[in-house]
């Protein structure tokens, strides 16, 4: 009995009460035709409720969203296709897709009977401007009677998870120098300079060209040797983030912590577009696999949250630990110590740079008083270690900042690089006015 009471709808409840008091009413003043009504108006929800708890439906849900990643403030397509697998036609039923809050309005359809066999696809598209992981489904059925007086829920296992990544920024491209970014030959070294297995020249071959004879090892070893293939450079990044919340102000869509992700994952995806090898490095020591495809990275950063940590610490001990490659660091406001520590975490003479976000002075106010001072000394400690640094506002594009990097004005990483190219050889012997020194 409590089953049927819950299936009704409000319509078949107020049906119920009014035909409980004509019953009531007629019996009392022994009015019969009262009596017929409420006798009328009390079985019908209940014949309604029994013969939708008694339908037999089988219903079937498949889901596709399209696509699974899109980047927040874009939509996505959610396709779901509800079919009767049973031999009986259905009644009214009455869908639900739950959706995230954010989402907005809740997505609910009306279905007329569906045949045996027969299918009905519901679609529609879910926007959310705020990156994470979001569940979308399961899908809830109500079946429902043609009065609507009872309606009899079903809900279905099956879910779909829409990643919405961080806003992604077209970054210009540009050539860092030493980097071995470039195009053409500057993407390949000899193995002599870069090699990683055959760092050696091997014996001579039939059919080698006799301008690839080293006659250096030729002599050494006492039997022809040549030069080895050129292999391409494997170019390498790491992308370190700085996700403590101490070292943002704020919070949303909006805040300087939510730019420092787009930021991160912007230089990701510009930087796996151009094939290089990035892995995404915490604060707190996190690393992505390595790899010149972005999903991975804009897996992490979609979920990545504020963290606790004081410091650096053990992201810093990566980066120690990976001696080979270009450094990216975005970061928050960082103490001279902190500053410090940075620019001694990075070894090598691959490029070091820093996207450093000021939070204090992100917009004007009282509280922006003094953020200059800590941004300018902590720019000033990584500058003076060779690296390139630009210190961002809530009013600074990400691709001028992106460009500043590789200005000469952001300070300096080519005196640290060293060129893998061999000296030129003078065409001439230095005169006296061009004493060797």
């Amino acid at each position: 009995m409590r089953a049927l009471i819950d299936a009704l709808t409000t319509r078949g409840k107020t049906f119920l009460a009014i035909g409980c008091a004509a019953v009531i009413s007629g019996l009392a003043l022994d009015e019969a035709d009262l009596l017929r009504i409420g006798i009328l108006l009390v079985m019908l929800p209940v014949l309604s409720a029994l013969g939708a708890t008694r339908a037999r439906y089988r219903l079937s849900c498949t889901r596709q969203l399209l696509p699974r990643r899109v980047p927040a403030g874009h939509p996505a397509e959610v396709r779901v296709r509800l079919s009767n697998i049973s031999r009986l036609r259905t009644g009214l039923l009455l869908a639900e897709d739950i959706t995230p809050l954010a989402a907005g309005r809740r997505q609910r359809f009306v279905l007329e009977a569906i045949e045996a066999s027969g299918h009905r696809d519901l679609t529609y598209q879910v926007q959310l401007d705020q990156r994470g992981k979001y569940t979308i489904g399961p899908l809830q059925i109500r079946v429902a009677d043609v009065f609507g007086l009872v309606a009899i829920g079903r809900s279905f296992a099956t879910k779909s998870t829409l990643v919405v990544t961080p806003t992604i920024t077209p970054l210009p491209r540009v050539a860092i120098p030493g980097s071995r970014l470039g195009d053409g030959e500057s993407g390949m070294r000899t193995v002599a300079a870069a090699g990683e297995d055959d760092i050696a020249p091997r014996a001579y071959r039939d059919g080698d060209e006799l301008r690839r004879v080293h006659w250096r090892s030729t002599a050494r070893y006492g039997e022809l040797m040549v030069r080895r293939e050129e292999q391409q450079w494997h170019n390498r990044a790491l992308l370190l983030i700085d996700a403590r919340r101490r070292a943002y102000t704020g919070s949303g869509p909006g805040s300087p912590f939510e730019f420092a992700i787009s930021a991160a994952a912007s230089i990701g995806v510009h930087l796996a577009g151009q094939g290089i090898d990035t892995r995404l490095v915490t604060d707190s020591g996190e690393v992505t696999p390595a790899g010149p495809a972005a999903e991975s990275l804009l897996e992490r950063l979609s979920v990545i949250a504020p963290t606790r940590n004081l410091d650096l610490g053990r992201g810093l001990a990566t980066l120690r630990a990976s001696s080979r490659g270009q450094v990216i660091a975005v970061t928050g406001i960082l103490s001279p110590g902190q500053a410090r520590l940075l620019a001694a975490s990075h070894r090598g003479t691959a490029p070091a740079m820093a996207v450093m976000i000021d939070g204090l002075q992100w917009n004007s106010g009282p509280a922006a008083r003094g953020a200059p001072v800590a941004a300018t000394a902590a720019r000033d400690i990584l500058v003076a270690a060779g690296w390139r640094v630009a210190v961002v506002t809530a009013g600074t594009p990400l691709s001028a900042a992106w460009q500043e990097l590789h200005s000469p004005a952001a300070g300096g990483f080519l005196r640290r690089t060293v060129s893998t190219e061999a000296p030129a050889v003078p065409s001439k012997v230095p005169g006296p006015q061009e004493g060797t020194g």
